[in-house]
């Protein structure tokens, strides 16, 4: 018989979106570009904690630089929707991740 611990949660999610990516989160409802990706979610627990939403850690989390401002955000892929305007997004680091975007 196998015994599992009480932390097991299965295997994570495959990620649905790629660095580029244009999306929407779907709560809050702004646009960004992704730019990175971790399997699941590497923050601390501390900031996990103070997340409103606190989605499973057991999914793909991205980077995410936010259009129109300079903020960069860390969001769960449950949270998030292809953006289909195929307006640009501005943000002031773009250029650091990406050429000719």
């Amino acid at each position: 018989m196998i015994n599992l611990s009480e932390g097991y949660s299965g295997p994570a999610e495959s990620p649905k979106f790629d660095p580029g990516d244009v999306i929407e989160h779907l709560r809050y409802k702004y646009r960004g570009v992704i730019v990175n990706f971790d399997s699941t979610c590497k923050a601390p627990d501390d900031w996990y904690q103070s997340n409103q939403t606190q989605p499973s850690r057991n999914q793909p989390w991205y980077h995410i630089l936010v259009d129109g401002n300079q903020q960069v955000t860390y969001v769960a892929q449950s949270n998030l929707a292809h953006d289909s305007s195929n307006e640009p997004v501005i943000h002031g680091m773009i250029n650091l991740f990406f050429s000719g975007y």
